[in-house]
């Protein structure tokens, strides 16, 4: 599915207090479920949304329009890379948004032509045209 449950968000960094709260009330109503959750407090459930998170990568532009943009998607890793242009991931593939996200696995964009809103690029992001992009001759 698109969706994931995790009680982290911002890329895996933030613990987010709600969302193991509705983590943790399934997890206690199930150590009775014949009681609670199959009888009527089965709205119980319900708390499991509060750790739902997207898995996907969406690009907007400043208007909420669709943005085809150019996206590595790979594996996670510390800081890499040249001094000033650091990469975040290794063994990435190309793909253009929107794109799907595993567990582990981390979006940046692969071209300059976009700068996106936002430092961690995961669910819904928007993006607004870099005015210092200059497209290269090679690829005319």
């Amino acid at each position: 599915g698109t969706m994931t449950v995790n009680p982290y968000h911002h890329d895996r960094s933030l613990l987010s207090h709600t969302a193991l709260a509705g983590l943790l009330v399934p997890i206690i109503a199930m150590t009775n479920a014949e009681k609670l959750i199959m009888t009527d407090s089965h709205f119980l459930m319900y708390f499991l949304a509060r750790a739902m998170y997207p898995r996907f990568l969406i690009t907007f532009n400043e208007q909420l329009e669709n943005v085809s943009a150019s996206a590595r998607v790979g594996q996670a890793v510390d800081a890499v890379g040249q001094v000033g242009r650091p990469k975040n991931i290794t063994g990435f593939q190309t793909h253009e948004t929107p794109v799907l996200l595993a567990h582990s696995e981390r979006a940046e964009l692969a071209t300059d032509k976009y700068i996106p809103l936002t430092n961690v690029l995961e669910g819904f992001v928007i993006l607004t045209k870099n005015p210092d992009y200059q497209e290269d001759e090679e690829s005319l």
